[in-house]
């Protein structure tokens, strides 16, 4: 790290963190305080979307935007799924995640390709949450690289990450089986499962936010959403949904979510507080509102709004009806998401 705690100390932090929760308030807000003091600024941020619900050839470049311009035979695919390709470059030196890995494998190493990434370099993987629209994709990419995969590399997951997952549909008498991702058929690709309860670094500058807390009145996960606890489906709380956060230096803020199940507004507030900052430089990811109340978009619209970001970037699960209010309210930093975008901050 380039200021206070080294990846080492913080790694054992995040771990003695963990025991302070449930202490009380004032203990944790220490412990974060502590954390922010050693977190690592990144020098340039790149994010590309392997996957996503949406994709347009023509739809034009932003001062932080570098679409893939599809030719004959040769397009990005989009699909129910979301992906994203991460680097770092923190003091001169490179590092590389991928964060969740959508649903339709073929489609996302076709889009990898295109995009000219080479998996194989990846330092660490990372799951948002375990549903299959973010996991299906992992099993057939990670056993396509395996041979230059390092042996070990982690791959970060949140509690229940392995869990059975289901949903209660509209008109539906029963809930339909979302399936689940099996730790074993990772395992076997050889990874490491690495199981994130506080706050990690997970490559150089990238952190995994551990358990997101929830502090709105609003954001609440739909009883719709449920998982399988030993023999019993029950409500989804979604205990151990991961976002990355990371501090750009000079600009603040990248906060990146999978869906934000637990709220995107909680999600925010989180990063902000392990990072010991309120400059929010970029919001990122699916915001779950796309069968959201109107009042519920309202109120998560005007939260981010008050946050000041200077992009706002809705993927996946934020929804056409909360991408025209985001675009409405806050036009000079919202952008339009496409598969095979690639997103630069910093340097």
């Amino acid at each position: 790290m380039d200021s206070g705690l080294n990846r080492r100390e913080f790694l054992k932090f995040t771990a003695t963190a963990g025991l302070f929760i449930a202490a009380g308030d004032g203990i944790m807000d220490r412990a974060m305080a502590q954390a922010a003091a050693g977190i690592t600024e990144v020098d340039k941020l790149t994010i590309w979307i392997l996957a996503d619900n949406y994709y347009d050839t023509n739809e034009p470049d932003t001062k932080i935007t570098r679409r893939y311009r599809s030719v004959a035979g040769k397009s990005i695919h989009a699909q129910h799924g979301l992906s994203y390709y991460i680097e770092t470059v923190t003091a001169g030196k490179t590092s590389s995640c991928m964060f969740d890995f959508g649903l339709d494998p073929a489609d996302v190493i076709g889009n990898i390709a295109l995009l000219g990434l080479d998996i194989g370099k990846t330092n660490a993987f990372s799951l948002s949450h375990g549903h299959y629209d973010h996991y299906t994709g992992a099993v057939s990419i990670l056993r396509q690289n395996q041979s230059r995969i390092a042996a070990g590399t982690p791959f970060y997951v949140g509690e229940e990450a392995f869990a059975r997952r289901y949903t209660m549909r509209p008109g539906a008498t029963a809930p339909t089986d979302l399936g689940q991702l099996s730790r074993e058929d990772i395992e076997a690709l050889g990874v490491k499962v690495v199981e994130v309860k506080t706050p990690v670094e997970i490559i150089p500058g990238a952190y995994s936010t551990g358990y997101i807390e929830r502090v709105t009145s609003y954001e609440k996960v739909p009883k719709s959403q449920q998982v399988k606890r030993g023999d019993k489906i029950e409500s989804d709380t979604f205990p151990g949904e991961q976002a990355l956060f990371f501090h750009v230096k000079g600009k603040g803020l990248v906060v990146l979510s999978g869906c934000a199940h637990c709220g995107i507004v909680n999600t925010v507030r989180h990063a902000q507080k392990i990072a010991g900052t309120d400059k929010v430089h970029a919001i990122m990811g699916g915001f779950h509102l796309i069968v959201a109340k109107p009042e519920l978009i309202q109120s998560t619209v005007a939260d981010i709004k008050a946050m000041k970001p200077d992009h706002v970037v809705g993927t996946h699960c934020t929804g056409f009806r909360a991408m025209m209010a985001l675009s409405r309210e806050i036009p000079d930093a919202f952008t339009i998401n496409t598969a095979g975008t690639k997103y630069t901050f910093g340097a």
